[in-house]
């Protein structure tokens, strides 16, 4: 097994990518109010700061300030998962090892999270998040994805409502399409 560590700052602000385990769904999207409630009900449990979220059919974005003194993200992620998997009917395909375990097939195990290390990499990590669904061929441009918090930061004169309108990739710093 992989001897993958976690970097937990107290305090900290965390970028990161969480997957469904069935790469070609929908999941997320068409199940976006019972995700919203999952994530607010855990907020207020667990607080933190949503600097930036991003929420694709099949996958999503955000960065997180932690409270000072506070570097638990995991608990906060796998009650996330939980509140939203018991939403959700039964019936995924699920591995034998997972059958094994007693787990649902929802998600995939694993999460990528980055430490922010300063200003310049939160921006950075805040404009590639919103720039996500026009990447991924979703829309044109970044205004017309309902599932983001750009909106909230056009509302609160952070961005442009017309930031990232046709540009591409490279003209925003994110190099070339994959």
């Amino acid at each position: 097994m992989t001897n993958y560590r976690r970097t937990f700052i107290p305090g900290g602000s965390y970028f990161f990518t969480i997957a469904v385990a069935e790469r070609s769904s929908r999941l997320l999207t068409d199940n976006i109010g019972l995700f919203r409630r999952a994530v607010a009900d855990v907020k207020r449990e667990l607080p933190f700061e949503l600097i930036a979220m991003v929420v694709l059919p099949e996958h999503l974005h955000c960065v997180w300030t932690l409270p000072d003194g506070d570097a638990d993200y995991p608990t906060r992620w796998k009650k996330i998962k939980a509140a939203f998997s018991r939403g959700i009917p039964k019936g995924e395909r699920r591995s034998a090892s997972r059958i094994a375990k007693g787990e649902r097939g929802l998600w995939q195990r694993r999460y990528w999270e980055h430490t922010l290390e300063d200003e310049d990499d939160l921006r950075r990590h805040v404009d590639y998040i919103h720039y996500n669904p026009v990447r991924h061929g979703h829309v044109r441009c970044v205004k017309e994805w309902p599932y983001s918090t750009f909106h909230r930061d056009v509302r609160e004169g952070i961005y442009p409502a017309d930031w990232a309108g046709g540009a591409s990739d490279a003209e925003h710093g994110f190099g070339e399409r994959a």
